[in-house]
């Protein structure tokens, strides 16, 4: 028996020409750049447009508080702040505390310093320049006062974190960390700073090696020969003799000047300027492969 057409059936629609679902997107809302707190270290910042107010503000165009004494409890609360930029603003302001009315910051300088330090793990670059800037106008203000007005470990936290980001691959960081390791360097005595960086010679980053090796070459360099003396000959060449076989030519060249630095106060103290002298003297007081390494570095300059 023939079948009947059924009138009200669908029509048959070709593949090609039948539409396609759209798949479903859930779109979350993003945060304000000014929502993201100081304390996302860990989390990557969300794309921002240029915020006009973080301006990277050099030194000497810093000016002092027409009425710094009002102004000094409303920099603590900006240094608490969740706001980036608040915080930011506050470390441009601490920056001038610094170089105009240190005084008035000395009793929050501790405070002033962990700010600091946890602004520079900020994954934000500008928060991070920021307060590198700061610790370099800290340092000019402060200088080795800053190891006796302020806990231990808040200059230890400042120095690891400016010998991290001096090694970093961000270019603009790294040049603002190394202003800020010479600025250290050149206000603080160099005895007290030798006693902090000589855990770094050994320090499992290569880079961050490298970096606290300039430091120490540098801080050698300025020494008279008695601050070498009482700091320790011997020490200084076993400190270098780690260094002159690292894989950064940057370390060691670093070594290479501390060598150098110390064989000329030797010579000075004991009137001698004899290769021979110098070979007596390491081979008394060093290792035979830590000798030879002196002896080597003194014959080819």
């Amino acid at each position: 028996m023939a079948l009947r057409p059924i009138d009200n059936a669908l029509p048959v629609v070709p593949d090609g020409l039948r539409p396609k679902k759209q798949a479903k997107v859930s779109i979350q809302p993003q945060k304000k750049a000014s929502e993201i707190s100081v304390n996302d270290e860990n989390k990557a910042p969300l794309p921002q447009p240029i915020d006009a107010s973080v301006d990277y503000v050099a030194s000497e165009d810093l000016k002092p508080f027409q009425d710094p004494e009002s102004n000094i409890q409303s920099l603590v609360e900006g240094l608490d702040s969740k706001d980036w930029v608040k915080v930011c603003q506050s470390l441009n302001d601490a920056r001038r505390f610094s170089l105009y009315h240190p005084g008035l910051l000395l009793p929050v300088l501790e405070k002033v310093m962990l700010v600091v330090v946890k602004s520079m793990k900020n994954p934000r670059s500008a928060l991070c320049k920021t307060s590198i800037m700061a610790a370099s106008d800290i340092f000019n203000a402060y200088g080795e006062k800053l190891l006796d007005s302020t806990d231990s470990s808040a200059f230890d936290q400042l120095l690891l974190q400016l010998l991290l980001k001096a090694s970093q691959d961000k270019k603009f960081v790294c040049e603002e960390a190394d202003k800020s390791l010479t600025a250290m360097v050149n206000s603080i005595a160099a005895l007290p700073l030798l006693q902090k960086l000589r855990g770094f010679v050994n320090h499992g980053n290569l880079r961050v090696r490298a970096k606290a090796a300039v430091s120490i070459s540098n801080s050698v360099y300025k020494m008279g020969s008695e601050e070498i003396k009482e700091f320790g000959s011997v020490t200084l060449l076993q400190m270098a003799s780690d260094l002159l076989n690292d894989r950064l030519p940057e370390a060691r060249e670093a070594a290479r000047s501390i060598v150098l630095s110390v064989y000329e106060a030797f010579t000075e103290n004991e009137k001698l300027d004899t290769v021979e002298d110098w070979q007596s003297f390491c081979q008394s007081n060093l290792s035979m492969i830590q000798a030879q390494l002196m002896i080597k570095v003194v014959s080819s300059q």
